[in-house]
């Protein structure tokens, strides 16, 4: 790969800030984003939610304070205009409670979001007095509308997608892992072969792993060292897995 990412190499992760690295990715290198940024929301990661044991879950989740949400969201997005390339599209994950805070940095940023897409899970938190959450949003948008990577890889592609949560029973996870078909399905439609993905909030590291499955470039920022090195840990044995291959 040709591209100079400033101080960064490719199909590499770094342990930091991302709102203190990105600036120091260089300009409209960068084909895909695909994040699932903090929700600014009373989050437990060791609460045992969706039936799964507290102590198989990485401790160290950060979030962001409620009152700086809307300016941390302005600030990271506008970065991400400034490293996509001019043809480059990004898929952000939000739950419902700060979304205006993303649609809001998405049009501040100038960028035009092509679709509203729903992920339905299979199941969602118990609760008592209002309805289960059982989705997420998740907005795709574009820097030029007129001029961006999609692959239509099925003829009537819908906005809603139905994909199962992984189980990792018995195993060590991170609390808000996204599971690897859903981001093999964006990297299909939004990307070809020898793209860069950036993840600037990568968690558990499924952009990157699927990425480097798919034949993909990435680059991706954790600020929790213990997600960091979880990530770094599977992206290794991935890559020794495929050079015994």
């Amino acid at each position: 790969m040709n591209k100079q990412l400033g101080a960064f190499d490719p199909d590499t992760i770094y342990h930091g800030n991302a709102l203190e690295l990105m600036p120091m990715i260089s300009d409209g290198v960068i084909d895909l984003i695909i994040t699932d940024p903090p929700f600014a929301i009373d989050f437990k990661a060791q609460r045992e939610n969706y039936n799964r044991t507290g102590s198989h879950v990485l401790e160290g989740y950060k979030e962001i304070p409620q009152a700086e949400y809307h300016d941390f969201t302005q600030r990271w997005i506008a970065e991400a205009a400034r490293v996509l390339a001019p043809t480059g599209c990004m898929y952000v994950f939000s739950g419902w409670n700060r979304l205006r805070d993303i649609l809001e940095g998405l049009d501040a940023a100038g960028f035009t979001t092509i679709n509203h897409l729903i992920w339905k899970y299979q199941f969602g938190v118990f609760t008592k007095k209002k309805y289960v959450t059982s989705h997420y949003h998740i907005l795709f948008a574009v820097k030029d509308p007129k001029r961006y990577t999609f692959n239509k890889i099925d003829h009537y592609p819908e906005d809603v997608w139905v994909i199962n949560r992984e189980y990792w029973k018995g195993k060590m996870k991170t609390p808000t892992k996204l599971p690897g078909e859903i981001i093999k399905k964006i990297l299909m439609y939004s990307s070809n072969p020898g793209d860069l993905v950036l993840d600037p909030f990568l968690g558990s590291g499924t952009v990157a792993i699927v990425s480097q499955m798919e034949s993909r470039h990435f680059l991706g920022f954790e600020i929790v060292f213990e997600y960091f090195s979880f990530a770094n840990k599977i992206l290794s044995s991935d890559r020794k897995k495929r050079v015994k291959k």
